[in-house]
């Protein structure tokens, strides 16, 4: 009789992880990486205008056109003033629905005054050269504004009504904020193109609370997308561990920081030390060790076969690679790490009008990728 053969549990656990990993391999060699650009300098966000163009911003506070063929536009005139430092700087930017009769684009960036900073979100008219922005107006201006150099947030998405969710970080030193309404700090919040605000928006009229705000209780949100449904999903970063993913609805409490599935930096709880209270919502997924996701974009497309559709792709700024998310009614029931070769920071991740799969790699000599099916 033959014994059974026994594996110690370490072992066994790095056999699984083989596997995974063979089989992460084999479904993404079919995948090609094209360098649409190279040579932009910590680029954050990237639009599709016409022409098979781009708009591209870079967080040192530039934002250019990039030529279908790759090539590097001169920084656009007529930009404000951007506190650039730390992970603040021009961070995103998309066009108006519009754009093809308007040439409307939305941006945004560390404000700077009174204070310190802040997450500022603005509107402008891309000229019909292509050289400078237009009609730049602020239409909304985190508050307060507070004196750091992390956790801006910043993805915008607009809504098939025609409104704007932006997305905005707790600051870093001032998490707390993220549970009371008398700030802008760790929240969503959605307004109008001119700046107003909605009638619709859950908090206007409470006595004491911001009415841009639409949810609350976030950390750092650096990916945002419409679900095929036309609802919010989001990305942010959680502390040591806990990055989620969340649909953010409208006056619900997303936990941050009474509830987290991470912890301090260095190890230790932060404050219970607990993971779920009555009242507070569950991310719909959530990673932990942290993978940094920054960049959030649903597949709509055929590019990339049947399987793809409706999956969601998000960005690792901390392992370097692409995270696809099956989802089915509601929920992520499976995950698949892609392009373990890349070696580069992804900041921002993007479905074109072309039903590609476009990248920023967030570097000194950041890349606009597109990504090729085999």
């Amino acid at each position: 009789m033959r014994l059974p053969i026994l594996i110690p549990i370490q072992r066994l656990a790095l056999l699984v992880f083989a596997v995974l990993a063979t089989t992460a391999h084999s479904q993404t060699a079919a995948l090609r990486v094209e360098v649409v650009a190279s040579g932009l300098q910590n680029p954050w966000g990237v639009a599709f205008i016409d022409g098979g163009r781009f708009l591209v911003t870079e967080r040192p506070g530039r934002m250019r056109v990039v030529a279908a063929d790759g090539r590097l536009g001169e920084p656009l005139a007529g930009l404000p003033e951007v506190d650039a430092g730390g992970q603040g700087g021009l961070l995103d930017v998309i066009t108006d629905s519009g754009f093809a009769r308007n040439r409307t684009v939305y941006f945004c960036y560390a404000e700077p005054g009174a204070g310190g900073n802040s997450t500022a979100l603005a509107s402008a008219r891309l000229s019909t050269d292509s050289t400078r922005l237009e009609a730049v107006k602020v239409i909304f201006s985190q508050a307060p504004k507070f004196s750091s150099r992390a956790h801006f947030g910043c993805r915008i998405v607009e809504t098939p009504d025609g409104l704007l969710f932006l997305t905005l970080g707790d600051r870093f030193s001032r998490k707390d904020d993220a549970q009371t309404l008398d700030n802008h700090h760790g929240k969503v919040v959605r307004i109008a193109k001119d700046g107003s605000v909605p009638p619709g928006n859950p908090f206007v009229g409470r006595a004491g609370a911001k009415p841009e705000i639409w949810s609350l209780g976030h950390r750092n949100l650096q990916g945002a997308a419409l679900g095929p449904d036309g609802r919010l999903w989001t990305s942010e970063h959680g502390p040591q561990g806990g990055d989620e993913i969340n649909r953010p609805e409208a006056g619900k409490n997303y936990g941050w920081p009474v509830i987290t599935y991470g912890e301090n930096y260095g190890g230790g709880a932060i404050g219970e030390g607990i993971t779920a209270k009555a009242g507070l919502e569950q991310p719909v997924f959530q990673w932990t060790p942290s993978i940094a996701p920054s960049g959030l974009a649903f597949v709509k497309g055929e590019r990339y076969g049947k399987a793809w559709q409706g999956n969601l792709l998000a960005g690792s700024l901390k392992f370097r690679y692409l995270v696809r998310l099956e989802v089915s009614g509601g929920r992520v029931v499976k995950e698949e790490r892609l392009l373990p070769d890349l070696n580069a920071r992804v900041r921002d991740v993007r479905e074109g009008p072309d039903g590609f799969i476009y990248l920023l790699t967030d570097e000194r000599n950041g890349r606009l990728l597109r990504l090729l099916p085999g």
